[in-house]
């Protein structure tokens, strides 16, 4: 799940929302390092507060899959940039 609001700076504050029932803390925070790698790699827009709270089954996804569902809820929330 994603949550944005614009904040009107030049950059993108992101925050995480892992609770304790994805895991126990080793699982959570390679949950939180996945998330931050993955939304690291899309052409955000700037200028946006982002929250991602993660669901219990992040944990078994793979890179990939975690990937395509953080870009597919980014397009939705038209956070991509559109030159690419």
């Amino acid at each position: 799940m994603l949550r944005a609001l614009p904040n009107n700076l030049e950059y993108n504050r992101l925050g995480f929302s892992v609770s304790r029932k994805v895991g126990k803390a080793v699982v959570r925070n390679r949950v939180r390092r996945r998330l931050r790698e993955a939304l690291r790699l899309l052409p955000l827009r700037h200028g946006w507060d982002i929250v991602v709270i993660a669901r219990p089954a992040t944990a078994s996804l793979s890179f990939a899959d975690l990937r395509a569902a953080l870009e597919a809820n980014a397009t939705r929330g038209r956070l991509l940039e559109t030159s690419r």
